[in-house]
């Protein structure tokens, strides 16, 4: 698989009632856990009342996704986990979705807790936009201009994506490949006599 899912744009105060507390789901795209930590400050100042501001996110793909679920004072496993078992439910990743809660003054019981995050998550990603992306990996090639022609012939055969160039008499081209079409590219690039492959790194597009 070169694709993942995730989030088109983020989703701010879903509300779930449930005996006399208040639960405001967030969902927001992230790419890095400075993001992530960046969100979570902007929604503690904004409930800064709030009893717990309890979430999940998930980041990455493939061998490198991970993922933290944090229940932020409520017992263990009864917010963090119902939460990421949504983002999986939907199978999203670079996301992150806090659920803060206004405690009414009655307690829900560790059942009624897991029934509340997991709900009031499952009710904020129905709202957001799932986008389908590629996952791409960048390749760097350098050659002298006179074979422009004949690398960017191959660009245009294989449909590859020149994401930045430095044309100069050494010219540098990084690609933007499909993951599963990376090594048929990289091959046909390594017997262009004069091209040379630098490296890759993986991203995503």
């Amino acid at each position: 698989m070169d694709t993942y899912k995730t989030i088109a744009a983020s989703v701010e105060e879903v509300i779930f009632k449930e005996k006399s507390s208040k639960f405001l789901g967030y969902a927001f795209h992230v790419t890095s856990e400075e993001e992530i930590k960046a969100n979570l400050e902007a929604v503690k100042r904004a409930h800064f009342s709030a009893r717990h501001w309890c979430y999940a996110w998930q980041l990455g793909y493939g061998s490198q996704q991970r993922y933290r679920a944090n229940d932020d004072g409520e017992p263990n496993n009864t917010a963090g986990i119902p939460i990421h078992g949504q983002i999986l439910s939907f199978g999203l990743t670079n996301v992150l979705v806090i659920v803060v809660r206004y405690f009414g003054g009655i307690k829900l019981g560790v059942g009624g807790l897991v029934q509340a995050y997991k709900t009031t998550a499952q009710l904020t990603l129905q709202e957001v936009e799932i986008v389908e992306k590629l996952i791409t990996e960048e390749l760097i090639i350098r050659f002298e201009y006179p074979l422009m022609n004949k690398v960017m012939r191959v660009v245009k055969e294989q449909s590859l994506t020149v994401s930045r160039q430095e044309l100069t008499e050494n010219c540098t081209l990084y690609l933007s490949i499909r993951q599963s079409d990376y090594l048929k590219a990289k091959e046909i690039f390594e017997n262009i006599f004069g091209v040379v492959v630098v490296n890759n790194e993986s991203s995503e597009s």
